[in-house]
């Protein structure tokens, strides 16, 4: 669970820095113009680290799954070895998505005036400027499709079973136990998918920029910042650690 944390912050850090700067450079010096190397290189790193994270929180619900419901199997299923792999596997599969996102946009013409209603170069926004919108749309349905619906229905089959199981504990303090290893995840995937949805789920009809920025800022700064502090204050080893150090302090 450690190794996939460690990949989920490297992933937060990473895709915030792709968009928190040209925003504040924006909100501070009022310079909203970039090049569109610049764009198809923000939109190229921006799909591939929320396409890492996408895999990496399904990566996380299976592995709950397996805690849960299977826990005297778990270090034979998710062997070290194993968990890189997977890891690698996921790493490449968001490579490859950015790779074609980004190769599909350097190819399409731009018909309208080249004004993106956006804090940065997000493919939903690149399709209303483009000549061909509707096949623009219908690359970004396929994509969310199969890296957003898709890792979304597994994640969700995970925490159906890991519920079932819960509920079949006899004691009270075995399913109190038994939930809290795996909350944090969850609450962290209802922030993120809740937010996601409410961007790339919504018809084409229905854009709205207003909205659309709104729930961009969520998945897109708020929820990486309130990731370590979900896990952090769901672990009692960081509790412990952190009323340790309060108390160091105030003597």
């Amino acid at each position: 669970m450690y190794l996939f944390l460690c990949n989920l912050s490297l992933v937060d850090m990473c895709y915030t820095t792709v968009t928190v700067p040209k925003l504040i450079e924006i909100l501070l010096s009022g310079n909203n113009m970039i090049s569109f190397l610049q764009c198809l290189a923000q939109m190229y790193f921006f799909a591939l680290m929320i396409s890492a994270e996408v895999a990496i929180l399904t990566i996380m619900a299976y592995d709950r799954y397996i805690a849960i419901c299977i826990p005297l199997h778990y270090h034979h299923i998710l062997s070290r070895r194993k968990c890189l792999w997977i890891l690698m596997l996921a790493w490449v599969s968001a490579i490859f998505n950015s790779v074609f996102l980004t190769s599909f946009a350097s190819t399409t013409a731009w018909c309208h005036p080249k004004n993106i209603e956006h804090f940065y170069c997000d493919v939903k926004a690149l399709a209303k400027i483009s000549c061909s919108e509707l096949r623009f749309q219908a690359v970004i349905f396929v994509d969310t499709l199969l890296l957003g619906f898709l890792p979304f229905t597994i994640s969700l089959m995970s925490y159906v079973k890991i519920l079932r199981v819960i509920l079949s504990i006899a004691s009270m303090e075995g399913r109190k136990k038994a939930f809290s290893t795996c909350s944090s995840h969850f609450i962290v995937l209802l922030f993120f998918y809740g937010a996601g949805v409410c961007v790339y789920i919504r018809p084409p009809t229905q854009y709205r920029e207003g909205p659309e920025q709104v729930f961009s800022i969520l998945y897109t700064i708020v929820t990486p910042t309130l990731n370590p502090l979900i896990y952090s204050l769901r672990n009692k080893d960081v509790k412990d650690a952190l009323i340790k150090l309060i108390r160091l302090k105030s003597k």
